[in-house]
C-alpha cells in the first residue's frame, strides 16, 4: 500500500515491527518536482511504543490485518489473563507484559474488553474507556476537619491506587476512567 494511501487506524508493518497509524502530517515542499513526504505517528502493537515514520508518498508500507474480538476476562493462568472470545469461544492467553499498565482495569463479567489479532495471536487488550472496581483500603473520613473537598489515596480491587473523594469508603464501587488512571464517581 503506498504511504499517500495509508489512513488514521490502520495498521502497518515496518521493520518486522506491527504499528497502529495515529496521526499523519502531509509535507509538500515548494520545490517544483519535489517529493511529497507524510510523517506517521505509529504505536507498536503490542507494547504501544510511539514511533515517528516519515517517507515518501509513492513509499510502500505492509498493511497487516488486525482483527478486533470482543472477549470477556476469564481467569488468570499465573502471570497470564485469559480472556474468552464473545462470540465463538476461543480463548487468548495474554502474557502480563501485553496487557501492561492496563492490567489494573482488568475485571470479570465486564463489557468492553476487545482482543487485538494478527495471524491468529492475541497481540493486544483494549480496555473500555472506564470500569467499575471495588475500594478495599482507604482511610476513614475525617468529621469536622475542613469544609474544603479533599482527595485520599485508595487501593482498588485489582491493586491499583487512585485519589478518590474523602467521602468514599471501603467496600463501595467506584468508576475509574482508564485513559486517565482517575476516579469518575460513584458506581451503582
Amino acid at each position: 500500500m503506498k504511504a499517500s494511501d495509508v489512513k488514521k487506524g490502520n495498521v502497518v508493518e515496518n521493520d518486522g515491527t506491527v504499528y497502529q497509524v495515529r496521526d499523519i502530517e502531509r509535507s509538500s515542499p515548494s520545490a517544483r518536482g519535489g517529493n511529497i513526504t507524510y510523517r506517521f505517528t505509529l504505536y507498536s502493537v503490542p507494547g504501544n511504543r510511539k514511533f515517528d515514520l516519515s517517507i515518501r508518498a509513492d513509499d510502500e508500507l505492509k498493511e497487516v490485518d488486525l482483527l478486533r474480538r470482543a472477549a470477556k476476562f476469564s481467569y488468570m493462568d499465573g502471570e497470564a489473563f485469559v480472556f474468552m472470545d464473545d462470540e465463538d469461544y476461543t480463548q487468548y492467553t495474554l502474557d502480563a507484559a501485553v496487557v501492561g499498565d492496563n492490567s489494573g482495569y482488568v475485571v470479570e463479567d465486564a463489557e468492553g474488553y476487545y482482543i487485538q489479532v494478527i495471524d491468529d495471536a492475541p497481540v493486544g487488550l483494549q480496555v473500555p474507556s472506564s470500569v467499575v472496581l471495588v475500594v478495599v483500603d482507604t482511610a476513614p473520613e475525617m468529621k469536622g476537619s475542613s469544609a474544603t473537598k479533599r482527595n485520599k489515596p485508595a487501593r482498588l480491587n485489582t491493586g491499583i491506587e487512585i485519589q478518590v473523594p474523602e467521602y468514599i469508603t471501603n467496600g463501595e464501587k467506584v468508576t475509574v476512567n482508564t485513559l486517565t488512571g482517575e476516579f469518575s464517581g460513584r458506581a451503582s
